[in-house]
């Protein structure tokens, strides 16, 4: 017997299937990412026609079918709608998207990562801070509450919380200078020993490291221990940003390694 569940979520994206059906997957906080037909949801009469579509939040009731869920009805509570009313906007939004359906499971309660997507969705329309920034914190807050985020609080090598003055997103957060300079003589060690003669560059030079100021690391402790409620009430300079970035999609391109379309349309647009 067909059994019916309701959950709390966002779309998270919308395909179409067929003449008239769709497929979505629903970020829920009670069963994580989800996949759902939307039966005839594009005919223009259709009940599901404008809630089978992407940032829709709400409760939506589905038929639990032996391998596959089926969208049955849908109590919008809001649709984000003016997120398409700039073209910008709209691209950011369907990346917040696709990052958090790259980056969340299936079957596992995800209240944490809706509530991040939920606010960061909402931040990016009061425009109260810069886009730019919006999307850096929602990245950091997103890989935080799906257990994969850097580790900015101790160096990753001696867990010692002083000195913390480069980030190697390689080894998956920050490090101290007495460990920094280890590596860094510990792997020039091993190229003279195939390169000899060759001059040993200074610290900052290595691509396995990057510099992070005070600020900026300030910047990602705060992003990562504020709650997301109050988490979009801050700036920063346009150094700390770029600092900040710089070190996201380095870390992004180690752990997630994954290219996303919207982005490529926003480097367009920029």
């Amino acid at each position: 017997m067909t059994e019916s569940i309701t959950v709390t979520g966002i779309i998270l994206s919308a395909q179409p299937i067929g003449e008239y059906d769709r497929r979505i997957v629903l970020l829920t906080k009670e069963k994580g990412k989800i996949s759902a037909f939307a039966k005839g949801a594009r005919r223009p009469t259709a009940a599901l026609l404008g809630c089978s579509q992407p940032f829709v939040f709400g409760r939506f009731t589905l038929y639990e079918g032996r391998t596959s869920y089926t969208l049955q009805s849908a109590e919008v509570e809001n649709y984000f709608a003016n997120l398409r009313e700039d073209l910008e906007t709209v691209y950011y939004g369907v990346y917040f998207c696709e990052f958090a359906e790259a980056v969340t499971r299936e079957g596992l309660p995800a209240k944490e990562e809706l509530k991040v997507l939920y606010r960061s969705l909402g931040a990016l329309l009061k425009r109260s801070i810069g886009t730019e920034l919006v999307r850096a914190a929602f990245e950091l807050k997103m890989l935080s509450v799906c257990g994969i985020s850097p580790q900015v609080f101790e160096c990753v090598k001696c867990r010692g919380k002083d000195d913390l003055y480069w980030f190697s997103a390689k080894n998956g957060g920050c490090i101290c200078r007495a460990c920094a300079e280890k590596l860094w003589q510990e792997r020039e060690k091993e190229r003279q020993e195939l390169q000899t003669g060759r001059t040993i560059p200074e610290l900052n030079q290595t691509d396995d490291f990057q510099p992070v100021s005070g600020s900026t690391l300030y910047t990602m402790q705060y992003i990562l221990a504020t709650p997301i409620e109050s988490l979009y009430t801050f700036t920063v300079s346009e150094e700390v940003l770029l600092q900040l970035k710089k070190v996201i999609k380095e870390f992004l391109s180690i752990h997630i390694g994954r290219k996303f379309k919207s982005l490529e349309m926003l480097e367009l647009l920029g």
